[in-house]
């Protein structure tokens, strides 16, 4: 689970990430990054938390398997977040994929979509 100062909850905070941050997509998901930007939310002197939302629809599958995935995807993000620039923020997108992977298989697509991101991938 990630903690609260770690999620993403406000719709123009996912906007945001989505809008002005840069794109990397793997057969089951794509990630939205944008690296550095401050919080005009949470008060206080030091580095802003780096955060985290996940957007899993319905052509995902059904309850059972959207739940699944967005817990798989919660579970690999908390162990990346130090990874990220204090201040980023990140929004996963499960695509219809993502519902049949397995957890090595979101890992893989996870950490090769963050890795292109931060400039350690081609293109």
């Amino acid at each position: 689970m990630l903690p609260t100062e770690n999620r993403l909850r406000r719709r123009e905070d996912f906007a945001i990430a989505v809008r002005r941050g840069r794109r990397a997509g793997r057969p089951s998901l794509v990630v939205h990054l944008r690296s550095g930007a401050t919080d005009p939310h949470v008060p206080g002197e030091g580095a802003p938390p780096r955060r985290a939302g996940f957007v899993v629809s319905k052509a995902v599958g059904g309850a059972v398997v959207r739940n699944r995935v967005k817990r798989r995807l919660r579970h690999l993000m908390r162990d990346r977040l130090p990874s990220l620039p204090p201040g980023s923020l990140v929004v996963v997108r499960a695509l219809p994929g993502a519902g049949d992977a397995d957890h090595a298989q979101l890992a893989r697509d996870l950490d090769a979509a963050l890795q292109r991101l931060l400039g350690g991938g081609a293109r």
